[in-house]
């Protein structure tokens, strides 16, 4: 991908942020930058690029990005039509490796620390006690003041390093130069932009390949470069998660949620959503309702 470069805006007082942040939605352009960041989110649900992974976001998620890792949060449609009272909510630390210095790293003590911003390179969600206890030390960062953060910073990685009750996103054969480039940011942006807007309709090769400015051919092969899948598989994978969101949260039936997720044929729905899944559209229904009383 081809994400916009970040500047993460700092207190010259400390030499790492952490920030609290209440918006009706996510920063939703798809962008990197040299800092780590850790993402606590406590509400809002969407979708998450993490270089060329696509998931559901939900309260309670933590993941870890590293530095110059491609991402997004893209919060759903309703936080966009400014409805009373909904607000998106996450705990947000920013931090450069480079502010602790080169022989930090090296040492034979911190030897997991290192690791650690090497996983972090493929992404990193964090589960359990450990993202309980990193939860715990964010807040207390909020008001700690000079070397109290420093040592809240290393309790933080401390926690991190648990590889038990952690795990990488993307595969360890990912590089980083699979994704950006910074000639062709705003064309990926346009890209993703058109798609999240128009993802419920048919979006033909021609309207996409317009909104690059290329050839249907050439955007073909310029997609596949950039994010290792066709396009077609990109749109079939977001219309399969905003199909996971309307499962778990509504009563609509299957058969409408598959039109109102972009398909225009049932079993091809059906059919992509086990490839992808590995469970039916029903059984991840089942996985998050509890069948309702009364009801045989």
């Amino acid at each position: 991908m081809k994400p916009q470069l970040l500047k993460i805006s700092s207190n010259p007082a400390f030499s790492f942020q952490v920030r609290h942040d209440r918006v009706p939605y996510f920063y939703d352009k798809w962008h990197y930058h040299p800092e780590v960041e850790l993402v606590y989110i406590m509400k809002g649900t969407g979708t998450q690029f993490i270089g060329n992974d696509i998931d559901r976001f939900q309260p309670g998620d933590m993941i870890m990005v590293g530095a110059n890792l491609p991402h997004l949060w893209r919060c759903d449609q309703q936080y966009y039509e400014g409805k009373e009272g909904r607000l998106a909510e996450s705990a947000v630390l920013h931090f450069a490796p480079q502010a602790l210095g080169e022989p930090f790293w090296q040492m034979p003590e911190n030897k997991a620390f290192h690791e650690l911003l090497e996983r972090a390179r493929l992404g990193v969600v964090i589960e359990g006690a450990a993202k309980k206890a990193i939860v715990r030390y964010m807040k207390q960062l909020e008001s700690a003041s000079e070397h109290g953060r420093t040592i809240l910073l290393l309790q933080i990685l401390e926690a991190a390093t648990n590889q038990e009750e952690t795990k990488t996103i993307l595969s360890p054969t990912t590089h980083k130069e699979d994704f950006h480039d910074k000639a062709e940011s705003e064309r990926m942006n346009r890209i993703y932009q058109f798609i999240f807007n128009n993802f419920q309709q048919k979006i033909s090769l021609e309207d996409i390949a317009g909104v690059a400015h290329i050839s249907p051919h050439s955007f073909c092969r310029f997609f596949k470069s950039k994010t290792k899948k066709s396009f077609s598989t990109f749109l079939t994978e977001v219309r399969i998660h905003h199909a996971c969101k309307l499962l778990a949260e509504t009563d609509h039936p299957v058969s409408d949620i598959c039109y109102e997720s972009g398909f225009n044929n049932f079993s091809n729905f059906n059919r992509h959503f086990k490839l992808l899944k590995h469970k039916s559209p029903l059984q991840h229904r089942q996985q998050y309702q509890q069948p309702k009383k009364g009801i045989s």
